[in-house]
């Protein structure tokens, strides 16, 4: 896509975005609606995430998953816009939520304890994450978008809520952040190829798993917790929680981890972020055609 393109949607995007929140996610109920019935290419690596996943659900159930899924990706065109372009006093005028554990984690900053702070990819994971920098001093880890214009709009949206970011290749960066005490964000559930992980089991099917996790907390000494997310009763939850998994060995920790994530995605699975080729690695790219 060429940045004339990509410079008229945005300036729509932001348009919308000057709309009242309840507007927004009105028109966020069409634009699922939209997405369900569009033959899209994330839509049918979603389809199959859910259907290799909750393999002991009924096929009912798991179209329902799919269907909710699809419905509230729609939202997630608003929520990132929040996230990136509002100001902190609208986002507190217009969003309600809550945070939960947030205390723990200001104390452990306090003290200049380092903080990995581990998180699945959920729907709204760029707003849980502004809503948590406007609380709490975060860095986080990401990576870079293949256009250097949208790279720069999405840089600097997730600074407005981040006090750094960098790449996830740049290892010695974020490490040199938690050895300073720092709190970064991690994300571990996705497939970054079999080289950088183990093969472990996730939702009883075979996946690369980052080993990163374990490696990073024992060569740093920083605490490890956990950033979850949810939207419960038009609320956004983010409760934020100790790990002591107690385990010295990577593949151990790598295990627990995965089961631990495995468990709050199945509390509310249609806010998870499916559509990513989790399996690619270990059950073949051909899965996913």
């Amino acid at each position: 896509m060429n940045n004339a393109l990509l410079i008229i949607l945005i300036t729509f995007w932001r348009a919308l975005l000057l709309l009242p929140r309840w507007f927004q996610l009105f028109l966020s109920y069409f634009a699922g609606f939209f997405f369900y019935l569009t033959p899209l290419k994330r839509n049918k690596y979603s389809k199959i995430n859910i259907d290799l996943c909750f393999q002991n659900n009924s096929k009912e159930e798991r179209n329902e998953i799919y269907r909710k899924h699809i419905f509230l990706s729609g939202r997630t065109l608003f929520d990132t816009g929040v996230a990136w372009f509002w100001s902190n006093k609208r986002i507190n005028k217009s969003i309600p939520y809550k945070i939960n554990g947030l205390d723990s984690l200001l104390k452990e900053q306090s003290m200049g304890n380092g903080v990995l702070l581990l998180f699945k990819h959920s729907l709204h994971l760029e707003l849980d994450a502004r809503i948590l920098g406007m609380h709490s001093e975060i860095y986080g880890v990401e990576r870079r978008h293949n256009s250097k214009y949208f790279q720069s709009i999405q840089e600097k949206g997730r600074l407005r809520g981040m006090k750094g970011i960098v790449d996830r290749d740049n290892t010695i960066r974020f490490i040199k952040w938690l050895k300073k005490g720092k709190t970064v964000l991690y994300a571990p559930d996705q497939d970054y190829g079999l080289n950088k992980s183990n093969e472990i089991y996730f939702f009883n099917q075979p996946a690369a798993s980052v080993s990163a996790p374990s490696k990073i907390i024992k060569k740093t000494g920083c605490k490890a917790y956990f950033f979850n997310s949810y939207i419960e009763n038009s609320k956004l939850i983010l409760d934020i929680e100790e790990l002591n998994f107690n385990s010295v060995d990577d593949l151990k920790f790598s295990k627990d981890l995965n089961k631990f994530i495995e468990n709050k995605i199945k509390l509310n699975p249609f806010e998870y972020l499916w559509q990513h080729r989790r399996f690619k690695s270990t059950l073949g790219k051909n899965i996913y055609k």
